[in-house]
């Protein structure tokens, strides 16, 4: 009954995030930071309400790195935000999802965390699949692809971070650290390359903080309620529906070679969480 309910979580919380990459491919003329103003400043009604009905101190015990964690995923978020308007939105999320292989890096050399041999050539599959995107796959943008990689190393460093926090500090006081600084960076950075919305798009742009925030909440009560290792490869199912709307409604192509990287980067990611899983016993 547990397990699912997790997946039920974990499937909102995909089809929640599928929806908010879409609207952001959508926009392709809104300026990427203008993005990241919307999507963070309408989340702050969430995440502010909820620190506030629950009493939570908002600042937070680690001020410091409660900050870098937030910069950090600044720069994840608009750089993947750019890399959409570059590549189709399927590829740029599978490409994202290589975000735990570079955390698994990064434990290693941080945190001497021990990862297993198999783990290894895990990573090297997926790399390999990325490799396939761009070297047998002719329309695979390299400025799009150099800017979701970077995203991705960048998500890998935020995985690291709250590892650091750990319970020490509320989820929603982390995840309201990153919409402040996000809405602020946004904000500035936004104001020369202005773009006045029109009609439903004014709709389209609040919303995507809508469809995060619930994404977020949803993905955190699945962890909460079922197994990692149980839970965790039906995330994926995000690129599935991600491909889906880019067919349907954008008229993307993704070829024979497209679909084997993605299927590669996928696959991999999915058996690094199961052999995790079952090496951690």
């Amino acid at each position: 009954m547990a397990l699912k309910k997790a997946i039920k979580h974990m499937l909102i919380s995909t089809l929640a995030f599928a929806c908010m990459n879409v609207i952001v491919k959508y926009l392709v003329h809104v300026n990427a930071f203008q993005i990241v103003f919307f999507r963070s400043a309408s989340s702050l009604f969430f995440t502010f309400g909820f620190l506030l009905k629950e009493g939570i101190p908002i600042l937070g015990n680690n001020k410091k790195i409660l900050i870098i964690r937030g910069l950090a995923g600044v720069i994840s978020m608009t750089l993947f935000f750019m890399s959409i308007k570059y590549l189709s939105v399927g590829t740029a999320v599978s490409l994202r999802y290589l975000a735990p292989i570079f955390a698994g890096i990064f434990a290693v050399i941080f945190m001497k965390e021990k990862i297993w041999p198999l783990q290894w050539l895990f990573f090297i599959m997926a790399f390999v699949g990325v490799l396939i995107l761009k070297g047998l796959d002719s329309q695979i943008n390299t400025f799009g692809l150099i800017l979701v990689l970077i995203a991705s190393v960048t998500s890998g460093l935020v995985y690291i971070i709250i590892t650091k926090i750990g319970k020490s500090e509320h989820p929603v006081v982390v995840v309201n650290y990153f919409m402040v600084i996000a809405t602020l960076v946004g904000g500035v950075l936004s104001i020369k390359n202005w773009v006045n919305p029109e009609g439903i798009e004014w709709l389209l742009l609040f919303s995507l903080g809508v469809f995060g925030y619930y994404g977020q909440l949803n993905m955190t009560k699945a962890f909460q309620t079922g197994k990692t290792n149980q839970v965790a490869p039906v995330k994926y199912v995000e690129v599935i529906f991600t491909v889906l709307f880019g067919l349907f409604l954008f008229n993307e192509v993704y070829t024979f070679w497209s679909l084997l990287g993605i299927a590669m980067i996928i696959g991999s990611l999915i058996l690094n969480v199961f052999y995790k899983g079952h090496m951690e016993k």
